[in-house]
């Protein structure tokens, strides 16, 4: 299971998630959230971190000639996009995509079964924001046969790691809030409480 570090906004942060053994890292373009960064200033972090790091942009509802400048200019290596339908011409920039879902009662997972073009990140649905609740689903209604192809999201912690690896088994998992000692900034001691208790699961199996 790989852990996913996203709505990072520091070089501080990245160098110790990369350090404590993230497999990625997400960096969020979209101005109306909380852990908006600048590309920018994400060109810099970028340059710092190891070349193994999968660097993820977030965005939300923009067009693709937007998403290919920042990712181009940036050195991101992978996408992630917030959007109900998939801009045209988003295959063109040949990077890879995660679609992200948002999911309540009664979603239909036909799109997630019946499609392999794309890497499916499920998060919890608000009203409010598009992501970073901090709140999970119901993760039981997972159908099992795509449980091992998507990225879960949505309250996962150190409290619920364990039944997230053992019962979903997710490919791969992306947390933020239970991470942080406030908005877009990362609790080093969270940090390795985590990554502790994940090396513990990976060696008893």
């Amino acid at each position: 299971m790989r852990v996913k570090i996203c709505g990072i906004t520091n070089i501080e942060d990245a160098l110790i998630c990369a350090e404590l053994g993230a497999d990625a890292l997400g960096f969020i373009f979209y101005e109306k959230s909380k852990r908006y960064i600048e590309y920018k200033k994400v060109e810099e972090i970028i340059k710092s971190l190891p070349a193994f790091i999968t660097k993820v942009g977030v965005f939300v509802e923009q067009e693709s000639n937007k998403i290919k400048s920042v990712s181009e200019t940036a050195g991101l290596t992978a996408l992630q996009l917030h959007h109900e339908i998939l801009p045209a011409g988003i295959d063109d920039i040949h990077l890879p995509v995660i679609k992200a879902v948002r999911i309540r009662s009664g979603f239909n997972f036909s799109e997630i079964q019946n499609n392999n073009k794309y890497t499916y990140l499920l998060d919890t649905y608000s009203e409010k924001i598009k992501g970073g609740t901090g709140e999970s689903f119901d993760w039981e209604i997972i159908p099992t046969d795509i449980r091992s192809k998507i990225i879960l999201a949505g309250g996962i912690s150190v409290k619920n790691l364990e039944y997230v690896f053992e019962k979903i088994k997710p490919q791969g998992v992306d947390l933020v809030s239970s991470l942080e000692s406030s908005p877009g900034k990362k609790d080093k001691n969270k940090l390795k409480d985590f990554f502790n208790s994940l090396n513990e699961l990976r060696y008893r199996c």
